[in-house]
């Protein structure tokens, strides 16, 4: 019986550990594509690729169609992964990945537990002092100058996209847990259909190079896995799925640091390990 529980509890780690670093690649992946190519072309793509995906799997997996109150909040999820995602591309495209993936990170954490608080009161001690931790960290990431870098820091897109995915994240954890792709295929499904009609209506560039279409399409399929392999922890552990997973934003930091030669100070490199602390404390607090 240990072993059985060793081993299961391992796998939770292993799938968690999966997960963070297919989000911190696919996050750096888009980031990095948004810089030479249209950001609405690749959201497009990527989330087109996300969505043909899980939808093959939802079929195959013979997953029940969504009722109408699920449906209902899957839609709304979408909108919300629209404001978050291309919010998140835009800034790391843009912007210092430094600086807009850990406090996008630290939102997309604090935010549902804020809403927990409005609706459910005061939470553990553990989130309050990860909280503190955050607001801290979010001082220190976004006030360290980089000298060596003409970028805008993209700190209002991070905090754009931190509160719309933390608020996606309250949503989705309101459908019912019997499903596991369908949900995923619909909120892909209405962000494809939101960025098609933005570039029909504004008459958006949106074609991508054609070096560019095997990294976007690899990019759709690494979030996708990343999205399953922490619905697939999460099963198993919720807790210990929601701390490892998201530690996802040091991936995302370290692939620019060593790929893209973004210079991390050692006050920037404290604020982002503070901010690492800070999201495993919210999110383990709030799943006790």
């Amino acid at each position: 019986m240990p072993e059985i529980v060793l081993s299961q509890s391992l796998s939770v780690v292993l799938l968690a550990l999966a997960s963070a670093a297919a989000w911190g690649m696919s996050d750096f992946g888009g980031g990095l594509l948004g810089r030479r190519s249209p950001v609405v072309g690749v959201l497009v793509v990527t989330q087109g690729v996300g969505f043909l995906i899980a939808l093959a799997a939802t079929v195959v997996r013979a997953e029940p169609v969504l009722g109408v109150r699920d449906l209902a909040l899957v839609l709304g999820a979408g909108l919300l992964a629209c404001a978050g995602v291309s919010s998140l591309y835009r800034g790391l495209a843009v912007g210092r990945m430094g600086i807009v993936a850990p406090v996008a990170a630290i939102l997309t954490a604090m935010t549902p537990a804020l809403i927990g608080i409005a609706l459910e009161g005061v939470p553990s001690a553990v989130t309050l002092s990860g909280m503190g931790l955050a607001l801290i960290a979010v001082v220190i990431v976004s006030a360290v100058p980089d000298h060596g870098s003409n970028r805008p820091s993209g700190l209002p897109l991070g905090i754009l996209a931190g509160l719309s995915l933390g608020a996606l994240s309250f949503v989705l954890s309101r459908v019912d847990g019997a499903y596991l792709l369908a949900p995923l295929a619909g909120i892909r499904g209405v962000q494809v259909a939101v960025f098609a009609a933005v570039i029909v209506a504004g008459r958006r560039a949106w074609r991508l190079p054609r070096a560019s279409w095997a990294l976007a399409i690899g990019i759709g399929a690494v979030d996708l896995i990343g999205n399953v392999a922490f619905l697939t922890a999460a099963r198993g552990a919720l807790a210990t799925a929601a701390v490892v997973s998201s530690l996802y934003p040091v991936v995302t930091v370290l692939l620019a640091a060593t790929i893209l030669r973004e210079r991390v100070t050692r006050s920037h490199a404290a604020g982002i390990v503070l901010a690492a602390v800070a999201i495993t404390m919210i999110a383990g607090g709030a799943r006790t």
